[in-house]
């Protein structure tokens, strides 16, 4: 399995553990930067690359996931989140991380560098990489819904034609 990883400077020296150790463990790892650490670097475009990078593997039949960083993993994880398709799941846990890939088909797992000893980091993602997607029918029609929503603003489906509520007494302007 090819897999993208990216990073900030606060996730710098965990991703260069998870490189160093996940190449061990026979991943083809693909280091999308930065090469050296930068207090002041901007990660979103290393998050974007390396997400555009599993999207084009996963088009072109290839078994491709990825990895974004950073000192909590949001901001990465919204980075990764602005390329058409990738769904980048937030992992905290080895619950989170299986979940992600279980219920979501997550392709992108992002973490938090000053959250995670590396250890545990690595754990989350073995855990994030190794579970497969089942693709039961409710999360498959959920991931359908995301999809349909996100290259033409509608959705369908179940509760579908349920509409937002005002808060409190709208006429009292509450």
């Amino acid at each position: 399995m090819r897999v993208h990883i990216a990073t900030d400077h606060a996730g710098i020296e965990l991703s260069q553990y998870l490189v160093e150790h996940l190449a061990a463990d026979g991943y083809q790892m693909i280091d999308h930067g930065p090469e050296v650490y930068d207090a002041v670097d901007d990660y979103p475009a290393f998050c974007i690359h390396a997400a555009q990078a599993v999207m084009e593997d996963r088009a072109n039949g290839l078994d491709s996931l990825g990895i974004v960083l950073g000192g909590s993993g949001n901001g990465e994880q919204m980075a990764a989140n602005k390329v058409r398709g990738v769904r980048a799941a937030l992992a905290w846990n080895i619950s989170t991380a299986q979940l992600a890939r279980e219920h979501n088909n997550a392709q992108v797992v992002a973490l938090g560098g000053r959250q995670h000893s590396p250890e545990e980091g690595l754990e989350i993602v073995r855990a994030f990489l190794s579970t497969e997607f089942p693709g039961d029918d409710r999360h498959v029609r959920r991931i359908n819904q995301i999809e349909e929503f996100e290259s033409t603003g509608d959705v369908s489906g179940h509760l579908s034609h349920v509409t937002a509520r005002p808060y409190g007494d709208a006429e009292a302007g509450a």
